[in-house]
C-alpha cells in the first residue's frame, strides 16, 4: 500500500477552535498568527477535506498520515488551555475519510499518558507526534518518558516535527526562514537527543524524523571528530522525506541506507514528486520508500 507518512489537514474542529482564539496560536478567518512568525495566509483549499481526498486517490495513496502542525505550538500550552485544542485535532482527524489515517497529538508541558494512551487505542491512529522542541537534548526526552512508555507499550511509532519557531522580531524575515532556521536546528537537536538519551529508555519504540532529520545523520564526520560517533545504525529510525529531493536524499542514503527512509510530502506545504523519477534509484527504491519502508515505521514489518 503506497503511503504518504506525513501531511497536513486541519479539520472542521480545529479550525473552530483556533478562530475563537485572541492571542496566538490562532486563526483570524484564514490567517494565522503565531509568536515567531510573520502572519501567514492559508489557503482553504488546502484544508478541504473532499478536494485533498480526491488528490489522494489520482496520485494512488492507500494512506496519507495527517498530523497536527506543532509549529502551532499548541502542545506546549499548558494543560487547561492545550487540552480542548488537541481534543479538537485528534476527535476531529478521527473523522476524517479514507485515505487518511491520524498521527495523534498529546501535551508536553502537562503530561497525561492516561488520555494518551486511550487515542491510542483507535484503529485509525498510527501513533503519536511529538515537536522537536521537546525533544531538545537528552533530558526532555527523559521527560517525555511516560508519553514514549504508552507508545511502546501500544507498538505504535514516534513522529518528531518541528515546534513552534522562538519568538522574535519576525518583520524583517522571509516567509521561508522558520523553514531553514530553527526547524532543521531543533531537528537536528532531537535527532541526536534520541540517539543519546531515547534509545536505551526505549529499546522497542520506532520512531521517524520528518524532514531527514534535519540532514543531522551527514554530520557523523564532524561527530566523530568531536569524540562522539554514529555507532551501529539503529533500525528502529526512519527518516522522511518531506521538503527534499535527490541531492540529500541520495547523499542519506550513502551514510544510512534506503531502509530507514520513508515517503512524506507535508501536503499542502510541498507537492508530491515521483519517486521513480530520482536519478539512479529506480522502482525498487520507489517501492522501498512508498511502501515495505512506512509498513515497517508503522506496523513493526520485517524488511
Amino acid at each position: 500500500m503506497r503511503t504518504d507518512c506525513h501531511q497536513h489537514l486541519w479539520p472542521a474542529r480545529l479550525l473552530d477552535a483556533l478562530r475563537e482564539r485572541t492571542t496566538p496560536p490562532f486563526l483570524d478567518g484564514w490567517t494565522l498568527h503565531l509568536p515567531g512568525e510573520p502572519p501567514c495566509p492559508i489557503d482553504p483549499a488546502a484544508h478541504d477535506v473532499v478536494t485533498r481526498a480526491a488528490a489522494e486517490t489520482a496520485d494512488g495513496t492507500g494512506r496519507a498520515l495527517v498530523s497536527l502542525s506543532s509549529p502551532l505550538g499548541l502542545e506546549h500550552l499548558p494543560g487547561e488551555d492545550a487540552d480542548p485544542l488537541l481534543a479538537a485535532w485528534n476527535d476531529g482527524a478521527l473523522e476524517l475519510p479514507d485515505p487518511f489515517r491520524v498521527w495523534a497529538a498529546a501535551g508536553v508541558t502537562d503530561l497525561d499518558p492516561g488520555s494518551l494512551a486511550k487515542t491510542l487505542r483507535q484503529d485509525r491512529v498510527v501513533g503519536l507526534q511529538l515537536p522537536a522542541t521537546a525533544f531538545a537534548d537528552p533530558r526532555a526526552v527523559a521527560r517525555l518518558e511516560p508519553l514514549l512508555a504508552e507508545c511502546e507499550l501500544a507498538d505504535k511509532p514516534v513522529l518528531i516535527h518541528p515546534g513552534p519557531a522562538p519568538v522574535c522580531d519576525t518583520s524583517d524575515l522571509p516567509a521561508w526562514w522558520p523553514a531553514l532556521v530553527p526547524y532543521v536546528q531543533q531537528l537536528h537537536a532531537s535527532w541526536l537527543a534520541w540517539h543519546v538519551g531515547g534509545r536505551e529508555r526505549h529499546p522497542t519504540l520506532r520512531i521517524a524524523f520528518v524532514a531527514l532529520a534535519g540532514l543531522a545523520a551527514l554530520h557523523h564526520e564532524r561527530l566523530a571528530a568531536r569524540g562522539g560517533a554514529l555507532g551501529r545504525l539503529d533500525p528502529l529510525v526512519h527518516y522522511e522525506t518531506s521538503s527534499y529531493g535527490p541531492r540529500a536524499i541520495d547523499a542519506l542514503v550513502r551514510v544510512v541506507g534506503v531502509d530507514p527512509l520513508v515517503l512524506g510530502t507535508d501536503r499542502p506545504y510541498a507537492q508530491p514528486f515521483d519517486a521513480t523519477d530520482l536519478p539512479g534509484f529506480g522502482a525498487a527504491f520507489a517501492h522501498a520508500l512508498t511502501r515495505s519502508n512506512p509498513a515497517h515505521l508503522l506496523e513493526g514489518t520485517p524488511r
